[in-house]
């Protein structure tokens, strides 16, 4: 309902006066033929009397000792939202129930512009009124229906020396409640035309015919409106001519965001004034939710999106009088936005500064946050059933692709892909028949608004704010991920996932997301396989089981996933179970461990020749003339991605540059900083010479490298390179093309391979959808920060022992005392790796049991439960020596 109209001095007609009942008294005297213009007062006071009950409903009269029982201010009114109070409010007017004065209480709020309603209305009831009345009626503003900055300042300025801002507030709660005005608001485009003016104002007695043909369209529109109905009609009808006038780019807006910004940073530090904003926005948000759910109202008038850049452009958004009520409803409405809209918001504020897309990021974060530690969530109440904390983390996403967008972007260098497709299980038939359909036909998930935008998180080298400002911790502590992964994988539209924000979520929680899906394809594979089983007559294994001999790992295990690769890729995706010939040790996750680290360890020998070491970064890069062929960085691709597939940590040192490759991006010049500093620096040298390059350093497109065994190798990096100097015209395409070769062309054939077999294991998983590729890296290699008093924190105990034990102090005594390199073996020892888990060694779930009295035994484990067996030790110094024995022989597995 639009309260410009309602406020009209020329449709306030006198029966919109109290009687002294406290009633609204409606009986009126029609005349037999009532011409259009008594027919317009009649229903604008109506608008007016049922717009008073409805916030009677919502907001009270301010009266403490009210005994109206039909106002929420009296004792024992039942709360309703505001869908409800409209309804309310239309049976209230239609029994011509109570209705209360406003109390002096409720000055200088939203209801003031109600009250100043009911005056002018009691001093427009004559009809009759001349031009001298109306004007004197103007003093007040009842007339404007949109504001401009000027216009605000005008009006500032006239409160200012009366030292009275209702006419102010009245305006502005007037202006921001009406989606239609605010949409009017502030335009940046050239002037409005005088007959725009007065479709929008609809004031002026001399108008012609066509004008007020455009005048009863917004009257009939509205006439149509229930209390809580939306402008959509008004909009997408009556401001078609405003569509005409106005072309904008596909990233435009027609509001002026600079004006916007002066206005609140004048207007904000007037409390009253402030308060008119929030209830405002109360009252907005609802008509805005239902335009863009029922009316599609975008679609047809794009300045629509207008009211929510100037809403995002209130600083005090974040405030906690904005969280409980105000901003949830706002969110909601937003989160409404078609994909179109969202998009184009996107684009708006990837052009703000860094500071203003924190600000924005702030808003949003405070409102989940304030939900979570206000609710208690849990597995029967879950936070992905909060209509608050999930519109909220939708309009995150807008932010989130604005940051993206407005970072640096690199679009150029992809990596193309792979020629062959994936070979699909040879089950294919037998599946379907038993209607086990295979996964993921479409391919991997992409998000929809990263399609709209064209863009991929991957392409930002460097966005506005880091990415991690996006992360919500208390969010990530409640969130019950079992539950939220059911809801991604079966995608209804009814429940909401969080992992289709996978911003939000830190890298232990999607960490945890990707664990789950890894176990169902595990038991769905199983569960194939027995069923196969059944029908062929067949005993089938239904896990992925290597038997290995220690001394001969690499044959044994590579030809083993060799042949699977070739006959079956599916099996790849079974649990794997690794067994040690001639050990009796029982996988449940430890052979495993081991089992990737003595590969890795044979793999990445520089004696085998695959890999070159980098001496001073400590990093492997794939060798460009090695004589391995490239079945063998097949293997290794998917022994990476069996590690990731059965959550095990590998000690890998690759630079940042191949998990973005990984992703689909190929290395830059950039990359090589990391990759190859000594170079990097060189080239940037090169790049910043401010002498003449061709003269002082001589060099050509022709370059030389050498390979593993000190050959010198010459390259062209242009047609007939040695005879084309480079210059400082052609300087960045050297440095651009060294990179290029390097870091793509020179590892291309192994590369690709590596690739191929990497997404033999992952190409069904949501890896690339939930990760970058600095989380990548994490979930391969872990985390290299090993934090020993967080895992004294989370160790459990058990067999007799607990914190206070003596054997335990002396226990986390000894080992904080132990060197670095002791303290890797310690963890190598009890867990099977050497390195922390995603989320560093507090999440490392450690029991430390009692394995008997004082003995001269050593300490043993179990490494598929990160379970340590620990005698108690007579003396501090007996503990000391036996744990340093037992960690640094330790080797094998047996049966205890």
């Amino acid at each position: 309902m639009n309260s410009d109209e309602k406020e009209d001095c020329e449709c306030a007609p006198p029966q919109a006066e109290t009687s002294s009942a406290g009633g609204p008294d409606r009986e009126q005297e029609e005349p037999e033929v009532e011409n259009p213009e008594a027919s317009r007062m009649k229903r604008a006071a109506a608008k007016h009397l049922i717009e008073r009950y409805y916030h009677q409903l919502t907001e009270g009269c301010g009266n403490e000792s009210c005994s109206n029982s039909w106002c929420a201010s009296s004792v024992g009114f039942s709360r309703m939202d505001n869908n409800e109070a409209a309804v309310k409010a239309l049976e209230l007017y239609k029994v011509n129930a109570k209705l209360c004065d406003p109390h002096p209480s409720k000055k200088g709020t939203a209801s003031t512009y109600l009250e100043s309603s009911t005056h002018s209305n009691s001093a427009c009831s004559n009809k009759k009124m001349n031009h001298k009345d109306v004007h004197s009626v103007r003093d007040n503003f009842k007339d404007v229906n949109y504001l401009t900055e000027e216009k605000v300042y005008e009006i500032l300025d006239i409160c200012g020396e009366k030292e009275d801002y209702s006419p102010l507030i009245r305006v502005i709660g007037r202006v921001f409640s009406s989606a239609e005005g605010l949409v009017q608001s502030f335009r940046r485009s050239k002037p409005h035309t005088k007959e725009e003016l007065k479709s929008l104002q609809g004031k002026d007695e001399d108008k012609d015919e066509d004008e007020k043909e455009a005048a009863a369209c917004s009257t009939a529109a509205m006439e149509e409106d229930s209390p809580t109905s939306s402008s959509s009609s008004r909009l997408g009808e009556c401001s078609s001519g405003e569509n005409d006038v106005q072309k904008l780019a596909p990233d435009e807006v027609s509001v002026d965001i600079e004006a916007v910004r002066r206005v609140y940073e004048r207007l904000l530090s007037n409390d009253k004034i402030e308060a008119a904003f929030l209830n405002a926005l109360v009252y907005l948000s609802p008509n805005v939710e239902c335009d863009l759910t029922y009316h599609n109202v975008y679609s047809r008038d794009p300045n629509y999106l207008n009211l929510f850049v100037i809403v995002m452009e209130n600083s005090n958004l974040h405030s906690p009088e904005y969280l409980e009520i105000a901003l949830p409803q706002f969110c909601k409405a937003m989160s409404k936005l078609p994909l179109a809209a969202q998009a184009k918001l996107a684009h708006l504020w990837s052009r703000y500064s860094a500071e203003q897309i924190r600000r924005m990021v702030e808003t949003f974060q405070q409102l989940i946050t304030y939900k979570v530690i206000s609710n208690e969530f849990n597995s029967r109440n879950l936070v992905n059933d909060d209509d608050a904390v999930v519109a909220a983390t939708k309009c995150l996403k807008i932010v989130y692709y604005a940051n993206v967008l407005g970072g640096d972007l690199d679009m150029e260098h992809n990596e193309e892909e792979d020629e062959e497709p994936i070979p699909e299980s040879s089950d294919l038939t037998l599946q379907e028949l038993l209607g086990e359909e295979r996964r993921n036909k479409k391919g991997p998930r992409v998000d929809p608004l990263e399609t709209e935008l064209g863009i991929r998180t991957s392409d930002c080298r460097r966005p506005l704010i880091p990415f991690e400002e996006f992360v919500n911790e208390p969010l990530n502590e409640v969130l019950e991920m079992d539950k939220d992964y059911t809801f991604f994988k079966v995608e209804t539209e009814n429940k909401f996932s969080f992992m289709t924000c996978p911003f939000i979520l830190n890298a232990v929680t999607k960490n945890l997301g990707l664990y789950y899906d890894n176990r169902i394809r595990m038991y769905s594979e199983r569960r194939i396989t027995v069923l196969y089983s059944l029908v062929q007559g067949q005993q089938l294994n239904p896990y992925l089981r290597l038997k290995v001999r220690r001394d001969h790992i690499i044959d044994d295990a590579l030809v083993r996933l060799e042949m699977i690769a070739m006959e079956n890729p599916a099996d790849l995706k079974k649990q794997l179970y690794v067994e040690f010939e001639g050990e009796q040790g029982v996988d449940e996750g430890g052979v495993s461990k081991e089992f990737f680290q003595l590969v890795v360890e044979e793999i990445f020998n520089p004696d085998i020749g695959m890999f070159t070491y980098d001496e001073h970064t400590k990093l492997f890069w794939f060798n460009p003339s090695s004589f391995e062929n490239e079945g063998q960085y097949t293997l290794i691709g998917i022994v990476l991605g069996l590690a990731i597939y059965n959550n095990c940590i590998l000690d890998v040192h690759f630079p940042m540059v191949v998990y973005r490759k990984l992703m689909g991006k190929k290395g830059t010049f950039r990359d090589l900083a990391d990759a190859n500093p000594v170079l990097y620096q060189s080239l940037k040298e090169l790049l910043e010479y401010e002498g003449s390059v061709e003269e002082d350093m001589m060099i050509t497109f022709q370059i030389s490298h050498t390979d593993l065994f000190g050959n010198a190798l010459m390259y062209d990096l242009r047609e007939n390179g040695d005879k084309i100097p480079v210059t400082n015209e052609n300087r960045k395409e050297f440095v651009a093309q060294y990179s290029e070769y390097i870091l793509n062309k020179s590892v291309e054939k192994q590369f690709k391979a590596f690739r191929r077999g990497f997404h033999m294991v992952t190409n069904e998983s949501p890896l690339k959808y939930l990760f970058r590729p600095e989380e990548i890296e994490l979930l391969i290699c872990g985390s290299r920060n090993l934090d020993f008093l967080a895992l004294e924190e989370t160790t459990e105990y058990d067999g007799g022992y607990n914190r206070d034990s003596r054997i335990i102090k002396e226990f986390w005594e000894t080992l904080h005392s132990f060197g670095e390199e002791q303290k890797r073996l310690f963890l190598q020892f009890t867990t099977g790796t050497d390195r922390a888990p995603v989320g560093g060694l507090g999440k490392l779930k450690m029991i430390i049991a009692k394995n008997g009295p004082d003995t001269d035994r050593l300490p043993t484990s179990h490494t598929c439960f990160n379970v340590l067996l620990l005698p108690e030790y007579s003396t501090k110094e007996k503990l000391r020596e036996r744990l340093l024995k037992a960690i640094t022989y330790a080797k094998g597995f047996g049966m205890l």
